[in-house]
């Protein structure tokens, strides 16, 4: 009986996030500078409206920015799932970690040496950038589970404070190489870094889905073992789980979807801090659930904060990366004090 009314409840919330993401979508579509009818988006969809106008609209800016901000939110909820997961804190994230700024100074290195702009590199730069920043995540992740062990255990309390050290640190490299930059890419590795999907394109999608279609599934294979995982030490090697093995696989799967994230919209923090926080608050702590559902209200978060950035504050435009971290730093200060409490 518990299992049924799990899985109802599990359901439950995944049509409730379809819904929120769907109504979110149907308003970025058909809402904009150029104002289309639900008839002639589904028209231009299907190919039966063959307008100019419309299919340039639809298929060349608004259509790509929505698909790639539900990857984008997609990989960033579980990544979060699984760094929280692995870490055993619930504050952890990949941004409040310093991950998603070693994926970000690798690519941005990436730009200086190759004169790349993040608006307009070619495919072969688009399919390298994720490689860059997997080696920058790779390596904030290697500094952090390395200076927060204690006593040869990784100490939860210490992570919080190691990965905000790393993550200035991998910033102000960061600053240092844009400054290098000439001004055209300069700008345009500012833009990214603050979280941007303005310049979204059909390359991008095709980049990233490699890596999302590769983890995500493998992640969710692995959730009974997150589940193990929450258990102390002893009592997970006493189940005979090899947990240095499993907590590197699972880090490194992560670590590529954050990479994969940043290599196309930049720093883009705190969804996977929230995601999985609201995703247990509806679902329970099985991975099983909370995977999927994290999976889901990061593509709400998402595609909701570029829908505010570019509509709320038109003409002008905020980026996506901005909107979420104006809700997400008090949503963060609220976990700590109450984990202080707890």
């Amino acid at each position: 009986m518990p299992k049924s009314t799990s899985s109802a409840r599990f359901l439950g919330v995944i049509c409730g996030c379809l819904a929120i993401i769907l109504v979110v979508i149907y308003i970025s579509l058909t809402n904009g500078t150029f104002d289309m009818s639900v008839g002639e988006v589904l028209r231009t969809l299907l190919g039966m409206d063959q307008t100019q106008e419309f299919k340039l609209v639809i298929f060349d800016f608004r259509l790509p920015r929505i698909v790639i901000a539900v990857l984008i939110g997609m990989g960033l909820g579980v990544a979060g799932t699984v760094v929280q997961g692995v870490t055993r804190n619930p504050l952890a994230d990949p941004g409040i970690l310093g991950i998603n700024a070693g994926a970000g100074m690798a690519v941005v290195l990436f730009m200086l040496l190759f004169q790349v702009q993040a608006t307009t590199a070619g495919w072969q730069s688009v399919m390298i950038m994720p490689l860059f920043g997997l080696i920058g995540g790779i390596t904030a992740a290697a500094f952090i589970l390395w200076f927060a062990r204690s006593g040869g255990r990784l100490d939860p309390q210490q992570l919080i404070l190691v990965g905000i050290a790393v993550g200035s640190g991998f910033g102000a490299i960061t600053l240092y190489l844009s400054l290098k930059m000439n001004p055209q890419d300069y700008e345009s590795a500012v833009v990214w870094l603050a979280g941007s999907i303005h310049n979204a394109n059909w390359l991008y999608i095709t980049a990233m889905l490699p890596w999302l279609i590769l983890l995500i599934p493998y992640i969710w294979y692995k959730s009974n073992a997150l589940d193990v995982m929450q258990l102390e030490e002893i009592s997970v090697q006493g189940l005979g789980v090899n947990t240095d093995r499993l907590r590197t696989r699972l880090l490194l799967a992560g670590v590529g979807l954050v990479s994969a994230c940043v290599a196309v919209s930049g720093s883009m923090g705190f969804v996977g801090l929230i995601a999985p926080h609201i995703a247990r608050r509806l679902v329970g702590i099985r991975h099983k659930y909370v995977i999927p559902v994290s999976a889901l209200i990061g593509m709400a978060m998402v595609v909701t904060g570029d829908l505010i950035g570019k509509s709320v504050f038109a003409p002008m435009e905020l980026s996506a990366g901005i909107v979420i971290s104006l809700i997400g730093v008090p949503y963060f200060i609220y976990l700590l004090f109450r984990q202080q409490r707890a």
